[in-house]
């Protein structure tokens, strides 16, 4: 087993050696990295001697039995062995800032001991039987987990993931309203399921499928960054666009309303008119690049699909549970409160889990045939939600998101002004984006190859980024909700070492 000064000298070795950075396409020599000036903060944590397959028999086994769909991040993948808190340590040992939180799903923390601790002591009870029997986790849990909502959403049907409970929300909404017609918004992801993979509106994630559509419109995107309108006074965040922006206190957003009315247009043309099922959107588009609409465009449209018989599903799998810092779930940033929400993700902090709130009204319309999930809500899935909840609570964890997430984007902001490659810094709490360009002017994407360039670099150096949007040009920075300031200032200095060696070389 490695010891702890082995582990330390390993993990300087990573990131203080002159490591290789990536290119794409290249033949020249690659370049190399400079020392990180912020020394990578310390971890007590000893990870356990990795004792599994080779390296590259990994890699074999994954070419010749894992379907070819399933591409692995970086260039020489890593092979992650262990978790503890915000860091993840390869099969050698080395240590990783992980600022991905395995897709914004690591939500208290890898293997917290609290949570750790409640499936241990649930499995040496009871694995699992379905809901067809009565076993106390799934009620302690509903009880738990509807305390955190407002109004009248207190009925509870618990799934596997975050595109079952988008699935279940469209059976929902069109059951109850006996309307089929659903809107999204461009730039949006609900998941991948083909019932879902219609509400999600990216090229690069739809399959040429007859039936994806099945009566779901996508509405123009609310961007105040890349859209047609939007500024410097548009979005909920404490970083703006350096757009100008007329908006005002007393005049409210004009971006909102500009939206608003392109949203109207397809109700008036698109739409049989009254006759809509449901309108859904994300609190926070995530796989999108962490887009944020212009204040009071997402109440408004709400109105507009609730007049039209239709009722608004907030899609909270990214941005619940605390992430946006100034409140629980992202949609009462938005000063809504939903007919529908989905869950899954940091509900579980890894545990697949899922589940979809709504009233209890609503909830009737699935008594028309029988509906039912084997294993939603199973014994495991309740401990690990409850106890989820008590380190989110006793932690303050979305207190946490707030002062940290309010921190690491000043500190972002900051590099976009030293930067010209950094286009947008945007984001609340611990959900957060920053969009790489070639032209801070007509706001193109910086290239594949420099943006990999760069995330490479970062990986190098000890910290994990995730990428999205639809020309892969924005890193996603939504880590375990437990980081502190000293871990921001690391990744802020990575992200700051790797841009500035790119741009040396090219």
């Amino acid at each position: 087993m490695m010891s702890r000064n082995m582990l330390g000298s390993s993990s300087r070795l990573m990131r203080q050696c002159r490591c290789n950075a990536s290119t794409l396409n290249s033949k020249a020599a690659p370049a190399t990295v400079s020392v990180v000036q912020t020394e990578m903060p310390d971890c007590d944590f000893q990870p356990p001697q990795y004792k599994g397959p080779s390296y590259d028999n990994i890699k074999e086994l994954r070419k010749n039995h894992l379907t070819p769909n399933m591409t692995a991040y970086y260039k020489k993948p890593l092979l992650m062995h262990s978790g503890h808190m915000q860091w993840l340590f390869d099969h050698d040992g080395n240590r990783y800032l992980d600022m991905f939180g395995g897709i914004v799903t690591v939500s208290v923390g890898h293997c917290h001991p609290k949570v750790n601790k409640a499936l241990e002591e649930q499995i040496k009870i009871l694995w699992h039987t379905t809901n067809i029997y009565m076993h106390p986790k799934i009620h302690e849990y509903a009880q738990r987990l509807t305390a955190k909502f407002p109004g009248d959403l207190k009925a509870v049907y618990f799934v596997n993931s975050g595109s079952e409970a988008n699935d279940l929300a469209m059976l929902m909404a069109r059951l109850h309203t006996g309307n089929q017609d659903i809107l999204t918004l461009r730039n949006c992801y609900h998941g991948m399921s083909p019932y879902t993979m219609g509400l999600t509106a990216h090229s690069t994630w739809r399959f040429p499928l007859p039936g994806v559509a099945n009566s779901i419109h996508h509405v123009m995107n609310p961007d105040p960054y890349l859209g047609i309108w939007g500024g410097s006074k548009c979005r909920d965040s404490p970083v703006q666009t350096d757009r100008t922006c007329d908006c005002n206190s007393e005049t409210g957003c004009k971006a909102a309303d500009l939206y608003y009315n392109e949203l109207e247009q397809t109700f008036k043309y698109s739409l049989p008119r009254g006759r809509v099922a449901a309108m859904f959107a994300e609190s926070i588009q995530g796989v999108g690049g962490t887009v944020q609409f212009p204040k009071g465009y997402i109440k408004k449209a709400a109105e507009l699909v609730r007049a039209n018989g239709g009722v608004f599903i907030s899609d909270e799998v990214q941005t619940g549970f605390g992430r946006t810092g100034d409140h629980f779930w992202g949609f009462e940033g938005h000063g809504i409160v939903p007919d529908i929400v989905t869950m899954a993700k940091g509900i579980g902090n890894g545990f697949p889990m899922a589940a979809v709130v709504t009233t209890p009204k609503i909830a009737q319309s699935l008594g028309m045939a029988l509906h039912f999930n084997t294993y939603g809500g199973n014994p495991m899935a309740g401990a690990v939600g409850i106890a989820v909840l008590d380190v989110i609570e006793e932690e303050q964890l979305q207190k946490n998101s707030l002062e940290v997430g309010t921190y690491f984007l000043k500190k972002l902001a900051e590099l976009r002004d030293k930067y010209e490659i950094i286009g947008d810094v945007r984001g609340k709490g611990l959900m957060i984006g920053v969009e790489l360009v070639s032209d801070r002017t007509t706001k193109a994407p910086l290239g594949v190859p420099h943006v990999l360039e760069i995330w490479e670099t970062c990986k190098d150096m000890g910290v994990l980024f995730g990428r999205g949007g639809l020309n892969g040009n924005i890193f996603r920075i939504k880590p375990p909700m437990c980081i502190n300031k000293s871990d921001v200032k690391f990744a802020v200095d990575v992200l700051s070492r790797a841009i500035s060696e790119v741009l040396s070389k090219n």
